[in-house]
């Protein structure tokens, strides 16, 4: 595919850059600037149907808004799971009905999404789900515990990921559900604090948590194939926003290797070329992904190139400020405080596993893409 911009794309550009650079995010209120871009017409942009409060925008022009965003250091968006994850599996997956009461919610800024996949024992293993969604008349009743739920405090949302058939094993017997988040004593969130100081995921618990039957998204145990179908969707224009975020990030390495004088041990020089030239090939690889290739075993790959890079510029952020790397502005304070590059060296211990373990990523490349012989797994 030829990536190059065009005339339009460029006008598009100034645009964004214009909006932005007249929009500053609100100080301390992430819900807000959720609205305010859903009033400036940039959520939903890369939706196939624009006829949900959106507008639509070119292949392109969603790598030129990507590309603004990120350089303009606009905050980490609340909405990128309605955005990006549910809405093309709606319009895929759902019916009109469904579409027309939560796509324009999600494209005004005014409703957030979390995701309720992973459980204590069924994390990449996502076939092994033990939350429960048992049939009552129009409804169902859900009961059961998911974790790792990124922005579930904040969210009005969860799509859900149950079993609905009694007895079912494995991805067989699952439905994809809608839940509304405020059901006060059916569903309780607690935050997990990470080392890192933050909490970005949650546990959630699901005590006879109600969802309508007419907020299930596609046929009752049909559940897997929407939920892979959704899961698909993580890669795409979404990781160049990230890839430049990493850009940023490795800049920072740099300079502070300039500063430290690292950059003059050979070893380490080495090192943050290597990193520059893997960022490169990143780039290119999400490009040629986002350009329309079939291979089944593009989005492993994506994610096992950024996991283990961004998992080794932590490592490397702190070889090259040496001992230093170990005390923070709030070493001598009975605050927990970490700089930037503390809190990237942490969080990216993590980088090889959410999101799909790199041992998942690779059995399915073996088992998808070369064809060899599946893994047995255990049943339940």
């Amino acid at each position: 595919m030829d990536f190059a911009f065009g005339p339009e794309d460029e006008a598009f550009r100034h645009e964004a850059r214009d909006w932005l650079a007249g929009h500053p995010a609100p100080a301390g209120d992430p819900r807000a600037w959720e609205r305010e871009l859903g009033a400036g017409g940039w959520i939903g942009i890369g939706w196939p149907d624009g006829s949900y409060g959106n507008r639509r925008a070119g292949l392109t022009q969603q790598v030129v808004w990507a590309e603004e965003y990120a350089r303009a250091g606009a905050p980490a968006r609340l909405g990128h799971i309605g955005e990006n994850l549910l809405a093309p599996t709606l319009l895929a997956h759902g019916t009109e009905e469904q579409c027309r009461r939560f796509l324009p919610a999600i494209a005004r800024g005014e409703e957030l999404w979390c995701q309720g996949y992973s459980e204590p024992g069924a994390g990449s293993d996502l076939a092994g789900v033990r939350t429960r969604a048992v049939r009552d008349g129009d409804r169902y009743r859900i009961s059961g515990q998911k974790i790792w739920t990124s922005l579930a405090l904040d969210a009005d949302r969860c799509f859900v990921l149950a079993r609905s058939e009694e007895g079912s094993r494995r991805h067989r017997g699952l439905s994809f559900l809608l839940v509304a988040m405020d059901q006060p004593g059916r569903i309780e969130v607690r935050p997990i604090r990470q080392m890192s100081g933050t909490s970005e995921f949650n546990e959630v618990y699901f005590d006879g948590a109600v969802a309508h039957a007419r907020e299930r998204v596609g046929a009752e145990g049909d559940g897997w194939r929407v939920a892979m179908a959704l899961l698909a969707l993580e890669r795409g224009v979404s990781t160049l926003v990230q890839q430049i975020g990493f850009a940023a990030e490795l800049d920072g390495v740099i300079g502070a290797a300039v500063r430290s004088g690292a950059v003059r041990d050979p070893v380490l020089a080495d090192r943050l070329v290597t990193a520059w030239a893997e960022l490169r090939v990143m780039r290119w690889n999400a490009l040629r992904t986002l350009g329309g290739t079939a291979d089944p075993g593009a989005p492993s790959v994506a994610k096992l190139l950024w996991g283990g890079w961004h998992r080794r510029l932590g490592e490397l952020a702190m070889a090259v400020r040496g001992a230093a790397a170990t005390a923070g502005p709030g070493a001598w304070s009975p605050a927990y405080e970490l700089d930037e590059q503390q809190r990237m060296f942490l969080f990216s211990r993590a980088d090889t596993i959410y999101g799909g373990s790199d041992e998942i990523q690779r059995d399915i490349i073996a088992e998808r893409v070369l064809g060899l012989p599946r893994e047995a797994k255990e049943t339940r």
